[in-house]
């Protein structure tokens, strides 16, 4: 499962980047990055923004519970052409510490497609079958 934007047309500018945000707050990111798109006219400089989760099946107090689990904690897959206007609305986001792969203040490098689409195939053979988690208490 993911939280994904909806798809236009696919444009060959576009590739995707890993935006580093604050644990816990990757879908707020992945939210706040798509509203901001859309305030500033800068919708068709991204394409896809996916927080990569799975369903898990934990057990809490004794009963059994479904949950999601991130994939990549404090990481949001972005698909989007790197323009400076579309760059600085990323680096400007509340809870976003920047791009993975970008040192020292220069542009981030891309990650491939084929990565990507291993990382997605992951995500969806984990929504077919819910992968059960054990967690123990303090005294079990």
């Amino acid at each position: 499962m993911t939280d994904a934007a909806p798809k236009p047309a696919a444009n060959p500018r576009h590739k995707w980047y890993i935006v580093h945000a604050y644990s816990n707050f990757e879908k707020k990111v992945a939210e706040q990055l798509r509203d901001q798109a859309k305030q500033q006219g800068l919708e068709d400089a991204f394409s896809e923004i996916l927080v990569p989760t799975e369903d898990v099946i934990e057990i809490r107090r004794g009963k059994k519970v479904n949950a999601e689990r991130k994939f990549f904690p404090g990481y949001v897959l972005v698909k989007m052409e790197m323009t400076d206007e579309a760059y600085h609305l990323v680096k400007n986001t509340p809870k976003v510490t920047g791009f993975l792969g970008a040192a020292g203040g220069t542009k981030p490098l891309p990650v491939s497609e084929r990565e990507v689409q291993n990382i997605i195939g992951q995500v969806e053979e984990g929504v077919e079958r819910p992968k059960p988690t054990i967690r123990f208490d303090i005294g079990e």
